[in-house]
């Protein structure tokens, strides 16, 4: 099942989505409508109730579709989470390409929930460095407290493309690093397109991953190459608090960032970040002055 927070309501959409371009239209069935109410519009509060959302929505068919879809109808899969984790350093080439050693535990921050974004969303840039950070992002769609690892991905919604944008002088300013507030600028969080089950990808713990700008391919990698997979990081936060239903992690992301590159390079005015990952889909983003 693939779901889509189209104009701030929730729709259920074809796999079509993953590749909506400038142009293009693809057809998607209303949820509030299709359950006659049962369930409600808000893409959020769907995951309050996801097991009887789910189990409803296995007999949706798509030939009901009453929504058009263009890429700018489309909002984050996840619009105004209770909790957004991020993970970092979580592939061993960006520690590398950061002159950091692989970390022993999952690095932990936050991006602030208003920062995050549709997948065809412009995003202005701040002053400053700004780079690209393409990642896989999971939504949580079971409580999650001190869950094992066989149990992890039964407390997954769903999952999507993402980019952790970043903004690297904010980042790195002063003694203490401002991870969080250099991370969540207005539109620094575009998730999307679609919200994808598991049971869409042949191997959810393997996916090919990667970013491009303007064309060129600055990120390629795969998720198996993660130092913790996604079942290691609910593990690890579900042993410190609660997940809950509707959050979003971050996963982290692999090589390839601009502050990595030699000399450096960071984003400007009028380019197009294109973020991609096998079988979910891609975000394609204008940057703006």
């Amino acid at each position: 099942m693939r779901t889509a927070n189209v104009n701030g309501r929730l729709t259920i959409v074809p796999a079509a989505i993953a590749t909506i371009v400038d142009g293009a239209v693809v057809h998607g069935v209303d949820v509030e409508r299709a359950s006659a109410g049962r369930f409600g519009s808000d893409p959020q509060a769907i995951f309050a109730e996801w097991d009887a959302f789910s189990g409803w929505a296995q007999d949706v068919s798509l030939s009901e579709a009453d929504v058009v879809i263009r890429p700018d109808d489309l909002g984050p899969v996840a619009p105004c989470p209770a909790q957004v984790f991020a993970i970092g350093l979580n592939y061993a080439e960006h520690a590398a390409e950061a002159n950091l050693a692989i970390p022993s535990f999952p690095p932990t921050f936050t991006k602030f929930p208003t920062c995050l974004a549709g997948p065809s969303t412009s995003v202005p840039l701040p002053q400053g460095s700004v780079d690209w950070e393409v990642e896989l992002v999971v939504v949580i769609g079971r409580r999650a407290r001190l869950v094992d690892r066989d149990g992890a991905w039964l407390h997954v919604a769903g999952v999507a493309v993402g980019q952790d944008i970043s903004e690297r002088e904010l980042q790195m300013i002063g003694t203490a690093p401002q991870f969080s507030l250099a991370k969540s600028f207005p539109c620094f969080g575009p998730i999307g397109p679609a919200l994808v089950t598991i049971d869409e990808l042949a191997d959810p713990d393997d996916l090919a991953i990667g970013c491009s700008i303007d064309g060129e391919t600055v990120q390629s990698a795969r998720t198996s190459m993660m130092v913790f997979d996604v079942p290691a990081l609910i593990v690890h936060l579900s042993s410190v608090l609660t997940l809950l239903p509707g959050d979003v992690i971050f996963t982290g992301t692999p090589s390839g960032v601009g502050m990595g590159r030699n000399p450096k390079r960071f984003l400007q005015p009028g380019e197009v970040i294109e973020s991609e990952i096998e079988g979910i889909g891609r975000l394609r983003n204008l940057t703006t002055g």
